[in-house]
């Protein structure tokens, strides 16, 4: 299951700078129907494995959930920051990219570490 959660951290991450990109530079290929559907594809396989993991890990009934809320917070984040990027231009939209990334590098540092702020 950790695997599949990767792929599917990867493959969000990937849509996500792709979407980014598109908009900027070729916004009509963002009303391509599978440019609309397959991140929330992605986002969802990415939460049901995330939370998969939290079960299985017995991470919560050990006490050791600090890290998970961390990232679910920052992810709440992350989800802003994005919708953000997507609806705003100029200044707005670069400064909320870059927020939205540091959001994404600071998921995946608690990831890797499991110690966030909590």
């Amino acid at each position: 299951m950790l695997f599949i959660h990767i792929v599917f951290a990867l493959l969000s991450f990937i849509s996500f700078v792709a979407r980014v990109a598109l908009s900027q530079f070729k916004p009509e290929m963002l009303t391509v129907k599978i440019f609309k559907i397959a991140p929330h594809v992605i986002d969802t396989f990415l939460l049901l494995s995330g939370i998969t993991l939290v079960i299985n890990g017995n991470w919560i009934a050990s006490g050791n959930y600090g890290w998970i809320l961390s990232k679910f917070m920052v992810l709440l984040a992350y989800i802003g920051l994005g919708v953000l990027t997507m609806r705003s231009t100029g200044t707005k939209r670069w400064g909320a990219f870059a927020g939205a990334l540091i959001c994404y590098g600071y998921i995946l540092s608690v990831a890797i570490t499991k110690h966030g702020f909590m």
